[in-house]
């Protein structure tokens, strides 16, 4: 992000803080709650969202050297990219040819080829049929006709892209349009891969989304959490076509007012949250960038997975051990205190305890009581402020990407 637009956030921040005002989306609107339990909604998002949307599967990291490959089955489709020795990504349907059997189960790893457990048919690393056991037996076919199912990929500023359908196409300038040359600068290729937390909850995926939406419960339900170490109620907020981005300051926002703006820098004061439609959060840290990608379960709207990548730039990653090897910073009692590092980039156990401690433990939990009351089929709607436009934005796009009407107006300002 330019240094100016760094700047301008930080004293739109500080000007709410110092007014105690927060964004104004100057109308309220109403969900039907059958957003979160309708079947059939679902089976469309499901389509157009998943099986039929460029999906996100990691970060250049995740495929970090020639021979790595990684795997995943997250939106309908069993998928293996990979690296190649000329350093170019590629991406498969996790299928043999022979009879359909999942080739690759490891999540991650290095290989030059791959055996299929079934009957040990062997593709290259590229993809390519390089080996069919007892092939005078089975009888000849062309290999060269029966690799493995390409996909469309590109590795694009750090960010590695598919599209499920081989006859897909990427359209990540239009995907990205507007925030292209802002999510380069954060230097997504120069990242590490940290590991990754799985949350399954009994929660519709846009409910889970929502969790990422506002600010406004900080104070109350965050209290003894995140909300000691950041400021609700107080919002820089725009969107950028389907995406949007969401900052919010951190207390230690005001130790900037200590300091020559040329020298302020976004992360010293707030995190910054990007929406990529329709369920991608990059959250922007200082020294650490996570990403959370939601799913639905195909088979229950009521179910999804969460999927939470971590990522450290290597100048915070021996400050992080430093803070891990001491066990300090790492319990739900002590993650929410000023950290020992001076630097302020904080440990890997503590960033998953955040994640534990805030969106498994209570925001999720309050999701998941949610979705008992819409599956009574009793409570017709729920309310989105003035102070929620994000809410706004996510179900408005989602309703117009499925030619629905957008949501219904509940008063005006």
């Amino acid at each position: 992000m330019e240094k100016s637009k760094q700047i301008s956030i930080l004293k739109d921040l500080l000007r709410m803080l110092d007014n105690k005002e927060n964004v104004d989306a100057g109308v309220m609107y109403r969900n039907p709650t059958s957003a979160y339990t309708c079947p059939d909604l679902a089976a469309k998002e499901w389509q157009s969202f998943f099986k039929g949307h460029t999906q996100l599967i990691g970060l250049s990291s995740d495929l970090p050297k020639a021979g790595s490959f990684l795997t995943m089955d997250d939106f309908g489709v069993p998928i293996l990219a990979t690296r190649g020795k000329d350093g170019q990504c590629k991406a498969f349907l996790n299928v043999c040819r022979h009879r359909g059997v999942q080739v690759e189960h490891e999540e991650k790893g290095t290989r030059s080829a791959f055996s299929c457990p079934f009957h040990q048919w062997t593709y290259s690393n590229q993809g390519d049929l390089i080996a069919i056991p007892d092939e005078h037996q089975f009888g000849a076919i062309d290999k060269s006709c029966h690799g493995l199912i390409q996909l469309p990929m590109e590795e694009r500023h750090g960010m590695l892209w598919v599209h499920p359908n081989p006859k897909g196409v990427l359209g990540l300038d239009s995907m990205l349009e507007g925030l292209e040359d802002e999510l380069s600068s954060w230097g997504f290729e120069k990242l590490v891969a940290m590991g990754q937390t799985t949350i399954a909850k009994r929660l519709n995926w846009k409910l889970a989304n929502d969790t990422f939406g506002e600010t406004y419960h900080f104070q109350k339900l965050h209290k003894n959490t995140l909300g000691k170490i950041a400021y609700g109620d107080c919002l820089n907020y725009e969107t950028i076509g389907r995406n949007h981005r969401f900052v919010f300051p951190r207390r230690n926002i005001d130790t900037l007012r200590e300091k020559a703006e040329a020298d302020w820098r976004l992360t010293d004061g707030a995190t910054t949250l990007y929406f990529l439609f329709p369920n991608i959060q990059f959250i922007i840290g200082n020294g650490a960038i996570n990403i959370v990608r939601l799913y639905p379960d195909p088979a229950d709207p009521n179910e999804s997975i969460t999927k939470i990548n971590h990522f450290f730039t290597k100048g915070a990653i021996a400050a992080a051990a430093e803070i891990d090897g001491h066990g300090e910073n790492v319990s739900a009692d002590t993650v929410y205190e000023s950290s020992p590092n001076d630097t302020g980039i904080p440990s890997l156990n503590g960033i998953k305890e955040v994640f534990n401690s805030t969106i498994e433990q209570e925001d999720y939990v309050m999701g998941e009581t949610t979705q008992r009351a819409a599956e009574t089929g009793l409570l017709d709607h729920v309310i989105f402020g003035r102070n929620e436009p994000a809410l706004h934005h996510y179900h408005n796009t989602f309703r117009a990407a499925l030619q629905m009407p957008p949501l219904e107006e509940v008063g005006g300002s």
